[in-house]
């Protein structure tokens, strides 16, 4: 085995850790949120705050390492993909850093003081609808990995912009009727 092949292995598996663990993770917060279910979307939410600086930031931090390593000495960094990678870990890393950080740390200092309480609850549906972003750039990241698109493959980037869009809109649009269980 050659190196190359060594930093993509590892590059491969810390990507599955921090963009798997945390979407399995966050699939369940949203499902039990969806089900009415506060206790288990608490638990599910208490989980990530508890992987995320553990094992999540770690795995996110050791994929732009490696990647960053196989650009350095065998990809380069002019390819769009590359390119496009290196802007949906910026776009991650900036919304974990500014929205699932500082709204989580506000959720669990609510629930540490007065218990779960309405508001406490609608900063962990904040994460889960700012999630619904946040894995639409994951999503992009690794169509980008394994298609490696160029400016000519344009069904490809039209899709990725679609996605990009649509996860926006899931996270930061209005959404009519869609109810929201009550704590």
């Amino acid at each position: 085995m050659d190196l190359y092949s060594l930093f993509k292995l590892l590059h491969i598996v810390a990507a599955v850790v921090w963009a798997g663990g945390g979407f399995a993770l966050m699939l369940l917060a949203f499902r039990a949120d969806r089900a009415g279910n506060v206790e288990g979307m608490l638990q599910a939410m208490g989980s990530i705050g508890q992987l995320g600086k553990r094992l999540f930031v770690p795995a996110s931090l050791a994929t732009l390492v490696f990647g960053l390593i196989m650009c350095t000495f065998w990809v380069g960094f002019r390819d769009l993909w590359v390119v496009i990678g290196l802007a949906g870990y910026a776009t991650t890393f900036l919304v974990g850093t500014l929205i699932f950080q500082p709204t989580g740390d506000r959720m669990a200092a609510m629930i540490a003081r007065d218990g779960v309480t309405p508001a406490a609850l609608d900063q962990g549906r904040r994460i889960l609808k700012v999630a619904r972003f946040d894995y639409a750039v994951m999503l992009i990241i690794l169509a980008d990995m394994v298609l490696k698109p160029t400016a000519s493959d344009v069904p490809v980037l039209s899709a990725m912009a679609v996605l990009f869009v649509a996860g926006a809109w899931a996270a930061f649009g209005t959404q009519r009727g869609v109810a929201v269980p009550a704590a």
